[in-house]
């Protein structure tokens, strides 16, 4: 028996409660009364959540909390994150609330199991939200020291690893898991998240939200002749400059694309291959065909192949590969998760040379309306684009206590002042 009750949680009553645990897991299961308000469940005979804990909490959902007494139910399901692959049901629910909120090809289901068991120590659990018999709300999460969580956040995906009902504001379901299915927790972290995707919430008294990075995107309206005459002067002088050098000496460009599964593999080992070559070896984060990322990415691009949303562009001199960018596609958005150049050859500007043809072909084929980057923007970003938006991150607290707790202990860990 699995006990629904928990200190700090808000109690679950009446025949609502019963409803909800029976159209969670769409069949009748035992329910025992302890007490005003204590329920306990049987979750053994609870088909399709093997190994797993019915949570209930009461908490209100939409863009306003709902008046406290009438607040629905939401039933939660703590899973062993490994739950996401062994169990087709939970991988459809997945990709089902991930179109509905963006649709973003790095966050389906197959990039997330591939996440895990590339880059995830066994600890992350999965949180199933269902209101009635609809999944609506899934996350990933992780356990840290000292009673906090977080969202699992590789840093291979672009933004934290759940997904929701669009209907559903962040706050109310982070207020949810926090007082109810993970137990004894004090905080509970969301990070990377799109405010295109996600309004930023307002901080409360129990919540936070914290700047992480500007990102920037490029809008494929008109015609690339247009866009180009746009954008600086500098840019486009270099770039013709560096095009008359390469035919002065004889060298010949060309840009190849690359969609097709088979070729995955060998486009991310030539990807390191340059990347591990530059100063990114350094300091140990490039990409290498025999290490983790390279074992990431060659995975995410295979998989994504099969449904025809990879996409690699590598810029060669003669037939040498002097530039490569990595890219996911799905409904019209080009996303470049990576981009890398051959630095020994800087004052020819590979890796513009190659943004310009790729945008010049995108623009020609019509079939993308919109580049994200989703890496923090830099200096070189701005000569392709003015458009910026914040990710950031939200942190609910347990108590409004906790909240003060955490702003008193940053002030304390400030460097001092050397004025």
């Amino acid at each position: 028996m699995t006990r629904l009750a928990h200190p700090g949680w808000v109690p679950c009553t009446g025949e609502s409660l019963a409803q909800t645990i029976t159209t969670a897991f769409e069949r009748p299961l035992p329910l025992e009364r302890q007490g005003l308000g204590t329920y306990f469940v049987d979750t053994s005979q609870a088909g399709g959540s093997p190994g797993g804990e019915l949570l209930v909490s009461r908490t209100g959902f939409g863009r306003k909390a709902s008046p406290e007494g009438t607040l629905p139910v939401i039933a939660w399901t703590r899973l062993a994150a490994s739950a996401l692959k062994r169990t087709p049901e939970l991988s459809t629910a997945w990709d089902r609330l991930n179109a509905r909120r963006g649709d973003l090809p790095f966050l389906s289901a197959d990039a997330m199991i591939a996440a895990l068991e590339i880059f995830g120590d066994g600890s992350e659990k999965l949180l199933v939200g269902k209101r009635g018999p609809q999944v609506a709300a899934m996350f990933l999460l992780v356990p840290l020291p000292n009673f906090l969580w977080c969202t699992f956040q590789p840093s291979q995906i672009p933004l934290g690893a759940w997904v929701a009902d669009p209907s559903l504001a962040l706050v109310d379901l982070a207020r949810s898991l926090v007082r109810g299915p993970l137990g004894l927790c004090l905080s509970l972290s969301f990070t990377q998240i799109d405010p295109g995707l996600c309004s930023r919430s307002e901080d409360t008294t129990d919540s936070q939200s914290s700047d992480y990075i500007e990102t920037g995107w490029i809008d494929l309206a008109g015609s690339f002749e247009d866009f180009w005459n746009a954008r600086g002067k500098n840019l486009r002088q270099n770039l013709r400059k560096q095009r008359s050098k390469l035919v002065a000496q004889g060298v010949s460009v060309q840009m190849r694309v690359l969609t097709d599964g088979s070729g995955m593999a060998a486009a991310v080992e030539r990807y390191g291959a340059l990347e591990s070559a530059g100063w990114k070896a350094g300091q140990g984060t490039a990409i290498h065909c025999d290490n983790a990322q390279g074992h990431f990415y060659r995975r995410l691009l295979e998989d994504a192949a099969t449904r025809g949303e990879a996409v690699v562009f590598e810029y060669l001199f003669d037939d040498r590969v002097v530039a490569s960018n990595l890219c996911l596609q799905r409904r019209g958005i080009l996303t470049i998760l990576k981009t890398t150049y051959d630095e020994s050859i800087k004052a020819f500007s590979p890796a513009f040379l190659l943004s310009q043809e790729q945008l010049a072909y995108l623009f020609q084929g019509k079939i993308v309306s919109r580049v994200e980057y989703y890496g923090r923007m830099m200096d070189w970003h701005t000569k392709w684009t003015d458009n910026k938006r914040t990710l950031h991150h939200f942190t609910m607290y347990r108590l409004p206590l906790l909240k003060q707790i955490a702003a008193w202990r940053s002030r304390q860990v400030r460097p001092l002042s050397t004025d």
